[in-house]
């Protein structure tokens, strides 16, 4: 009796260690299972860090590249302007060279320039009292100017030098224009002025003509005085409305002086 007893216990043991070896590895596969499950989701996560991580890298990379290639097309300018200044600093150079060298000649170009300007001046003076009187007081009132002007201290030499030049300009108008206008003439010395239209052709013919168009006079160079005229008063009338711009300009025949000889020109 006792002997069952003992082979049921053992029995019963071997079935006990049979069973927990199942157990045992029944929960081992389950362990390996989720250990492989966590493993493959660490792995995955892993797997996307570094992808995530690659990506920021790339953008990255790419941004950087347009920085570089902004920050080399600045260069590439920086190189353009450096090379546009150092021509302008070359330049600047050049004329600074220039201006030194005139500078250094001002001293003996004024010494020069302003004998010549009281020339001009002296010149002018001559012009205005030898030739036919044209517009005579203006003439003289500009010279007296010019020659004030030339002591005014405020007053470059360049542009006194302009005004003189200005002055002759006016000068040489006088003598290629057809002009009117109306003035007061004396006749003879000592009597008294009347007041004429007075009319010029160049320097070639100065003519005066009473207000109310009966008297003519023309200025003879020689003699320096007015002289009666009674031909050709058509065409000075003719010329008078030519000059006034009331009929077109055609050819006139008109009365000549010079200090040689009186005559007639077309």
């Amino acid at each position: 009796m006792l002997l069952k007893k003992s082979y049921s216990l053992i029995l019963v043991a071997a079935v006990g260690s049979a069973t927990f070896s199942n157990l045992a590895v029944a929960s081992d596969s389950q362990n390996s299972i989720e250990n492989a499950q966590a493993l493959t989701q660490k792995m995955n996560n892993t797997a996307t860090n570094s992808q995530l991580k690659i990506d920021k890298s790339a953008d990255r990379t790419l941004s950087m590249q347009a920085e570089i290639e902004r920050l080399q097309e600045e260069v590439d300018n920086l190189a353009v302007y450096r090379d546009h200044l150092a021509k302008l600093v070359n330049n600047q150079n050049q004329e600074l060279t220039s201006l030194d060298e005139q500078l250094a000649g001002i001293k003996s170009t004024r010494q020069g320039i302003v004998p010549l300007m009281y020339k001009m001046l002296t010149g002018l003076e001559s012009i205005i009292n030898t030739g036919k009187p044209i517009k005579k007081e203006q003439r003289l009132a500009r010279l007296t100017k010019l020659n004030t002007m030339m002591g005014q201290a405020d007053v470059s030499d360049a542009e006194k030098y302009r005004r003189i030049l200005e002055a002759y300009q006016i000068e040489i108008d006088y003598g290629t224009k057809l002009g009117v206008y109306q003035s007061e003439i004396a006749l003879a010395a000592g009597e008294q002025r009347i007041t004429v239209d007075l009319l010029h052709l160049g320097r070639i013919t100065f003519i005066a003509r009473s207000l109310d168009s009966q008297n003519y006079w023309q200025w003879h160079d020689e003699n320096q005085a007015w002289v009666v005229i009674s031909e050709h008063t058509s065409e000075i009338d003719k010329a008078f409305k030519m000059a006034n711009k009331q009929i077109a300009p055609s050819l006139i025949s008109l009365p000549v002086t010079t200090a040689q000889r009186v005559g007639n020109a077309q």
